[in-house]
């Protein structure tokens, strides 16, 4: 199938409706600030929009391609120069608190469920606990939102803080999770911290998302696997790295969501369940397609699932409103899940290799991309004659 050839006859507004109905909430993986007030977010929250999330690559884009900033950047002046993390961070909340005044009918309406807009501590952080936890505390104060979420990273230094926010009662989205083993440890984190703050404050309306990152998994094996299928030795082993491309991303994050399932029938979840807690939903993020050959929604249509989240950039939210198929395939062939990442063992591919790889290159793209945004703001500043 094309994948710009619409794949269902009902009106393309009811598409992201249909995913709310199927129990999968849809958040939007952008913000820039002219959507907030030009009647663009409101338009997708009445499409069935959810949720917002943000991160340093997006704040970048949003300040350097496009002119939303220009006048409270000509308006810092020279402290531009002096001091640009504390301009962008003064543009960056401002919009982070009207996004989650906008979303807060949403926050209300889903009862706490819903309606959270994220935010990203420093990623030059990322392997620094103590500073983390103190961020996270600083960000949570300016923004004053009961809507905003505040986004750590999976590294290992960060799991603990995770566990000890959480138990503090802050909403933590936890960010670049790639593998199963780290969203296992994710998981007892958020478990650990729930079980803390349910002694001594209100845990129903404690909220966390485990943000599983899919795509990139794909992008980084298909050339080894296209690789090993031009040189592979036999007709099997051929056929065997054929089989598996733009197959793995899912199959691992559809093993991800049985470990949940699994997690949510346990003594701990369930103590916490008749305390009011909401569950730790896994987060469908990097969900937009790089290969040109896979269907442009293949992210979202085989990954819809009961208590899920999928937050998707703009142009993929557009092509599921266009053409998106909705059903339930998360759980479905959790077996065909495993044998799936069973094969890829077996060809000398490495899944921990490959997710290991993923979570070092996703903190240095996140801090690249920072780097070059407070370098922006910096630029921004009055230039000397």
């Amino acid at each position: 199938m094309n994948p710009q050839t619409p794949a269902t006859t009902s009106r393309s507004a009811d598409r992201i409706k249909q995913l709310t109905a199927a129990g999968q909430s849809v958040w939007i993986d952008f913000i820039k600030r002219s959507m907030l007030g030009d009647g663009t977010l409101q338009k997708m929250i009445d499409e069935g929009l959810r949720g917002m999330t943000s991160n340093p690559s997006i704040f970048e884009k949003a300040i350097t391609s496009s002119t939303d900033y220009a006048t409270d950047l000509a308006a810092a002046g020279a402290e531009s120069a002096k001091n640009p993390r504390g301009v962008f961070e003064r543009l960056a909340l401002a919009d982070i608190r009207a996004a989650c005044d906008r979303m807060r009918p949403v926050y209300d309406a889903t009862r706490k469920l819903d309606g959270y807009v994220s935010y990203e501590v420093a990623p030059d952080l990322a392997m620094d606990r103590t500073a983390t936890m103190d961020e996270v505390r600083r960000l949570w104060k300016a923004i004053d939102r009961p809507n905003v979420m505040i986004k750590i990273p999976a590294t290992p230094p960060c799991i603990p803080a995770i566990r000890d926010l959480l138990g503090e009662g802050y909403n933590i989205n936890i960010t670049l999770l790639f593998s199963v083993d780290a969203y296992d440890a994710v998981a007892d984190a958020w478990l650990t911290g729930a079980e803390v703050f349910a002694k001594k404050g209100d845990v129903t309306r404690l909220a966390s998302v485990a943000s599983f990152f899919v795509s990139r998994i794909d992008t980084l094996l298909d050339p080894k696997l296209e690789e090993m299928a031009k040189k592979a030795k036999s007709p099997a082993d051929k056929a065997r790295a054929e089989s598996l491309l733009g197959k793995v991303a899912i199959a691992n994050a559809k093993v991800a969501y049985q470990h949940y399932l699994e997690m949510k029938k346990g003594p701990r979840f369930q103590a916490l369940a008749r305390k009011g807690a909401m569950p730790q939903r896994l987060l469908w993020g990097s969900t937009s397609t790089k290969n040109p050959k896979y269907r442009d929604v293949i992210y979202v249509e085989e990954l819809i699932g009961a208590e899920t989240v999928n937050t998707m950039p703009p142009a993929t939210f557009d092509a599921f409103k266009d053409h998106g198929v909705v059903k339930p395939t998360l759980a479905a062939d959790a077996a065909g899940a495993t044998k799936t990442l069973e094969e890829l063992e077996k060809t000398g591919l490495s899944l921990k290799g490959t997710t290991d790889q993923l979570l070092a290159d996703g903190v240095k793209l996140f801090k690249d991309a920072f780097d070059k945004l407070l370098e922006a703001v910096a630029k921004s500043g009055p230039k000397r004659a």
